[in-house]
C-alpha cells in the first residue's frame, strides 16, 4: 500500500510538474510574442518604409538620369541642325538674286559686248550654283515629274498633252530650292488635269 501511495504521489507530482512546465512554456511563449511583437512590428514597418523610400529615390534617380540623357541628345541634335541649316537665311536672301541672273541669261545678245556681258553673267550664275551645292542647297526643277505638294506649289492646272499623265508638272514658273531635306522655297508650277 505504501507503494501505491508513493506511486500516486509520484504521479501527481509528475502531472503537476508537467502542468507547471506546460504553463511556464505558454507564459514564455506569450511573453515572447506579447513582449516583442509590437517592437518587431514597428521595426518591420520602419524597415518597409525605408525600402519604399529607397525604391522611390532609386526610381526618381533613374528617371532623372533618363531625362538628362534625353536633354543631352536633344541639345546635340539642335547643335547639328544649327550647323546643318546655318546657311538657310542667307540662301533665302540669295535665291531672288539667282532668279534675276537666270532671267538675265534669257536675254539674247546682239553685239560682242552683249555676248561678253552674258558670259560674265553665266560665270556668276555657275559660281552661285557651286556655292549653293557646297552648302547642301539643291535646285527643285520638277518639269515632267509627278506633282508633290511638299516640294511644289501649283499655280494653275492645264489639260494634259499627249504623252503626259494626270497630276504631272507641265510647266515650271519658278524653280524651288531645298537645303538638305528642308524646303527653302517650293517650285511654282502648273499641273496637268
Amino acid at each position: 500500500m505504501k507503494d501505491n501511495k508513493e506511486k500516486r504521489k509520484q504521479e501527481e507530482t509528475d502531472e503537476t510538474s508537467q502542468e507547471d512546465a506546460a504553463e511556464k512554456e505558454s507564459v514564455i511563449i506569450e511573453e515572447e510574442t506579447a513582449g516583442t511583437d509590437p517592437a518587431e512590428k514597428s521595426e518591420q514597418s520602419e524597415l518597409d518604409k525605408v525600402y519604399k523610400e529607397l525604391d522611390d529615390v532609386t526610381d526618381r534617380y533613374l528617371r532623372l538620369q533618363a531625362e538628362l540623357a534625353n536633354i543631352r541628345k536633344r541639345q546635340e541634335r539642335e547643335r547639328q541642325d544649327l550647323r546643318r541649316f546655318s546657311s538657310q537665311s542667307l540662301a533665302k536672301e540669295l535665291i531672288p538674286v539667282l532668279d534675276n541672273l537666270e532671267r538675265a541669261l534669257t536675254i539674247e545678245a546682239d553685239t560682242e559686248a552683249g555676248e561678253n556681258l552674258k558670259k560674265g553673267i553665266e560665270m556668276v550664275h555657275s559660281s552661285f550654283l557651286q556655292a549653293f551645292e557646297k552648302e547642301g542647297i539643291e535646285v527643285i526643277d520638277p518639269l515632267g515629274e509627278p506633282f508633290d505638294p511638299n516640294y511644289h506649289e501649283a499655280y494653275t492646272q492645264v489639260p494634259a498633252n499627249e504623252g503626259q499623265e494626270s497630276n504631272e508638272v507641265a510647266q515650271v514658273f519658278e524653280k524651288g530650292y531645298k537645303l538638305h531635306e528642308r524646303v527653302l522655297r517650293a517650285a511654282k508650277v502648273s499641273v496637268t488635269l
